[in-house]
C-alpha cells in the first residue's frame, strides 16, 4: 500500500523523498553495524540502502541533465525543391499557442523534503510525549509490555477465576514513576514482560502469574500466588533456617513481610564459544516485599522483588512505596 502511494507521486517529489529516507537509513544502519556492534548483516542491509540510493541519485542527475538539453524546433522549415511549384499563401496572423511552463525541479524537490521534515518532526514530538498525550514531565514513556497473547492460560488459571495474569501485573507494575520510586528518577525501563506461569512443585495446578521490569540500575519483579499459605504461616517458617534479614509489616491494612536472600546465577554455554556451562552460583542480594491478598490474609499474596546487578539495593521505603502505589492498579480479568 505504502509503495503504491509513493508510485503516485510525481518524479520530482518521489526521488528526492525516496534518496533523502534511503540516506538516512542507510547511514543508520551502517552506524549500528559499525559503531553498535550490530553485526555484518546489518552492515549488508545498511550497504544495500546506500547502494539502492546511489542509483536512484544517479537516475535524478540524467534527468536534470535531459532537461537542460535543447530540443529540437518541431515548426522547422525546410527549403522546398527547385523544382516543385511555390504557392504563395496570403498573409494569415499566426496563432501562438501558450508555452506550457514546466514544473521547477527545484521546488518539487524542496518541498519534498519540506514534507519529510514536517512528518519525522511529528513523529519525534509524539515520541516524546506520554502515553495520555500531554506534554512531558520529566517522566520518560516505559518499554511497552512483552506478553505471550498467542498462548493459552494454564488450566490453573481457569480452576481459579480471581487469578490475574501477567500481563495486569505487567501493566500495573510498568509505570513511568517507577524509576522514581526507585530512587533513579533519570532512568527508564528499558525491557518489561508478563509471563502465565505456575507455581514449581506443584503439578501446575497453582496459578503464579509473573512480571518483570528492568531498568538501568535496579530490576522489579511482581509476582501473584493462589495457593492457601499465609503469610503469617510464612513468617513463622522464616524462622527455620538462614533467612538472613526478616521484617514483619504492614502495606494497605494488609500483613506484609520483607525479606532478602541471594539470586542464583546460572552461566550456560550456548555453543557460541563465548563462554562454559558452569554450576549454580550465588547470584546477586534481592529484597522481596510478600503482601497478603486481603487484610484478613486468607492465604495467597503478592511478592515484589527488587535486586541489581551490582548488589546495590534501594531503601525499604522505595520497595513500600511501590507496593502502595502498584497493588491498588492491579484489576483481575
Amino acid at each position: 500500500m505504502l509503495g503504491y502511494l509513493v508510485r503516485l507521486l510525481p518524479f520530482w517529489v518521489r526521488e528526492p523523498l525516496l534518496i533523502l529516507v534511503g540516506t538516512v537509513f542507510g547511514v543508520r544502519i551502517l552506524y549500528m553495524a559499525l559503531v553498535d556492534g550490530e553485526g555484518w548483516v546489518a552492515g549488508v542491509i545498511g550497504a544495500v540502502f546506500l547502494l539502492g540510493t546511489a542509483l536512484r541519485v544517479g537516475v535524478v542527475v540524467r534527468a536534470l541533465r535531459a532537461r537542460r538539453r535543447p530540443a529540437p524546433e518541431a515548426d522547422e522549415v525546410t527549403e522546398p525543391a527547385a523544382s516543385a511549384p511555390v504557392t504563395v499563401a496570403p498573409d494569415v496572423p499566426a496563432v501562438r499557442r501558450p508555452v506550457e511552463k514546466k514544473p521547477n525541479a527545484f521546488v518539487q524537490a524542496s518541498l519534498a523534503i519540506g514534507l519529510f521534515a514536517v512528518i519525522g518532526g511529528a513523529l519525534w514530538i509524539e515520541g516524546k510525549l506520554p502515553e495520555d498525550g500531554t506534554a512531558a514531565t520529566g517522566a520518560s514513556r516505559p518499554a511497552a509490555c512483552r506478553l505471550d497473547e498467542d498462548e493459552k492460560l494454564p488450566r490453573a488459571y481457569r480452576s481459579t477465576p480471581e487469578a490475574v495474569t501477567g500481563a495486569d501485573l505487567c501493566r500495573a507494575l510498568n509505570l513511568p514513576e517507577l524509576p522514581e520510586l526507585l530512587g533513579t528518577p533519570a532512568e527508564r525501563s528499558v525491557y518489561a514482560s508478563g509471563t502465565d506461569n505456575t507455581a514449581p512443585l506443584t503439578d501446575r495446578k497453582v496459578a503464579q502469574p509473573e512480571a518483570r521490569v528492568e531498568l538501568d540500575t535496579y530490576t522489579v519483579e511482581l509476582s501473584a500466588t493462589y495457593n492457601k499459605l499465609t503469610v503469617d504461616q510464612y513468617a513463622n517458617l522464616t524462622k527455620y533456617g538462614d533467612h538472613g534479614f526478616v521484617k514483619e509489616l504492614e502495606i494497605l491494612g494488609r500483613p506484609a513481610l520483607l525479606t532478602s536472600d541471594h539470586m542464583m546465577k546460572i552461566q550456560i554455554d550456548l555453543g557460541g564459544g563465548e563462554g562454559a556451562s558452569g554450576p549454580v552460583e550465588q547470584g546477586p542480594l534481592a529484597r522481596t516485599l510478600t503482601v497478603a491478598f486481603d487484610v484478613k490474609d486468607r492465604g495467597g499474596s503478592y511478592d515484589l522483588t527488587v535486586w541489581s546487578e551490582s548488589g546495590l539495593l534501594p531503601d525499604d521505603s522505595a520497595l513500600v512505596g511501590i507496593a502502595e502505589t502498584v497493588l491498588p492498579r492491579i484489576t483481575g480479568r
